[in-house]
């Protein structure tokens, strides 16, 4: 299976979330999964290239030629394939296209709105592939509380939050994401409007 990892590209975060990424990494390849992700050599994206790379796992890197050019993050540039497209939304979209499933690991405002919009493409059935969260120290708990406040408040239908998981535990991660796809459902069941 091909894993999109979204992530932090920060130099600075908190060791600990580096390391369990970097675990969760090997861990995708001891379990015959490939890694798609956004190309940065920092931070969460760095981390699980490192732990892919250290178990020979295949990276497919993704990065906007801006990046290099205006050198906005660091690279990873022991990908397999790494590939530069002119725009943040064409490298999103490469990303989705070349993944079967999704892990979204703590980050900040790039990493969650690519979290929103796959769950939005999933919640418009334009895709069934898994979403998963990985909540390490509870980084997610927040967005998982708001996610239930806008159920509570009729602003999402409550089935939603059978569109992802959100977990600390990796055995769980994976157990979700290598699980069979169940049936397309219909946008009516996830969406008024």
């Amino acid at each position: 299976m091909r894993i999109c990892v979204y992530g932090a590209a920060s130099p600075t975060i908190d060791t600990e979330y580096i390391e369990k990424v970097e675990e969760m990494g090997k861990k995708m390849v001891e379990r015959g999964h490939s890694l798609v992700f956004g190309g940065g050599g920092n931070g969460l994206m760095g981390a699980v290239a490192r732990g892919v790379r250290s178990e020979n796992g295949y990276i497919l890197g993704v990065i906007p030629k801006f990046f290099r050019e205006e050198t906005v993050e660091a690279i990873y540039h022991v990908c397999d394939e790494l590939v530069e497209p002119e725009t943040m939304r064409e490298r999103k979209q490469i990303m989705e296209d070349n993944a079967d499933a999704f892990i979204v690991t703590p980050g900040g405002i790039g990493t969650f709105e690519e979290f929103f919009e796959i769950l939005t493409l999933k919640q418009l059935c334009r895709h069934n592939k898994p979403i998963a969260l990985y909540n390490i120290k509870g980084y997610y708990s927040d967005l998982e509380n708001v996610m239930k406040k806008a159920i509570e408040k009729n602003f999402i239908k409550e089935n939603c939050l059978d569109l992802y998981t959100i977990t600390d535990d990796l055995e769980e991660l994976f157990a979700y994401l290598e699980k069979p796809i169940e049936g397309p459902r219909m946008i009516k069941e996830l969406k008024d409007g």
